[in-house]
Order: C-alpha cells, then sequence, then structure tokens
C-alpha cells in the first residue's frame, strides 16, 4: 500500500511537472543577485558641510563604507550642520590587487574653497587623482569656474 501510494504520488509530481510550460519557469528576475565584489584598497573619503564650510577626511581604511561613515564623523564633529560625503578614492593596497570594479585608484583628493561667497554661498570642489598636484589642479579648476579666486583648504593621499 505504502508503496504504491508513494509511486502515484511520484507519478502525480511528474505530470505535474510536465504540465508546466517554459512560462512557468523562474525568470532571471526571480534569481538571487549575489553580493557585491569585494572593493579592494585602501580608502579615503572627504565630507564637507557647504552651509557652514566645515570639512571632514579620513583615510586608511579597509573599506568605502568606513572611510565615508569616518569623514562624515569627523565633519559633524567640528560641528558641520550640512556635512555630506563630496569625494571617495582609494589606493592599492598591492599593486595586483585590481577588482575589475571599474572605481579608480585615486591615491589623492584635494578640498578647494572659494575665496569669496558667489551670492549666498562659497564655492568650492572635492577631486580625486592619481597625484597630488593633479587632485589639487582638478579640484581648483572646477572651483573657479564660479569665477571667484580658490584655494587649497585640505588635501589627502591614501
Amino acid at each position: 500500500m505504502r508503496l504504491s501510494f508513494a509511486l502515484g504520488a511520484i507519478g502525480m509530481v511528474l505530470v505535474t511537472t510536465a504540465q508546466l510550460g517554459a512560462a512557468d519557469l523562474p525568470t532571471a528576475a526571480d534569481v538571487p543577485v549575489p553580493p557585491p565584489q569585494e572593493e579592494r584598497g585602501i580608502w579615503a573619503a572627504i565630507a564637507y558641510s557647504e552651509t557652514d564650510e566645515k570639512h571632514g577626511f579620513f583615510w586608511g581604511a579597509d573599506k568605502r563604507q568606513e572611510a565615508m561613515e569616518i569623514a562624515l564623523e569627523h565633519c559633524e564633529n567640528v560641528e558641520g550642520t550640512g556635512c555630506v560625503v563630496v569625494e571617495v578614492f582609494r589606493n592599492h593596497r598591492h599593486w595586483d590587487d585590481d577588482d575589475d570594479t571599474g572605481f579608480p585608484y585615486h591615491r589623492c583628493g584635494a578640498l578647494v574653497i572659494g575665496k569669496e561667497k558667489v551670492g549666498r554661498i562659497t564655492p568650492w570642489s572635492a577631486k580625486s587623482a592619481p597625484t597630488r598636484r593633479e587632485a589639487e589642479n582638478l579640484a581648483l579648476a572646477a572651483c573657479e569656474r564660479s569665477g571667484t579666486q580658490c584655494k587649497v583648504r585640505e588635501w589627502v593621499c591614501t
């Protein structure tokens, strides 16, 4: 009895499966997405508060999120009221550690602030690049598009 019941149940499963069409198969949207690839390197971030011109930096983090959180914390610790992360960059931990994520290995970052207000806001820019000089020049050029002179407030290389 039990064997015939089990065979009958297997037959029902086979019939039910055979009756399914291709449209009943799971779609790509149903397949779980693998976790994002690990991003390697030594991470740095710049946070800035445009409303009160406060900033925070952090470098030397093992993870991107860690660098961003600590830079924000540093900005808020100096009483920045509108701190946001404005630049994130990284350096190679080892020269052969490219992780194929497409995120560049820009080792240096610079925060540049205008020398005078334009309207109610002081122009600023934050950029990263492979060298300190390139990061500073990119940030200066972006800031000075506002029509005012700008100066480097802070720079860091990982």
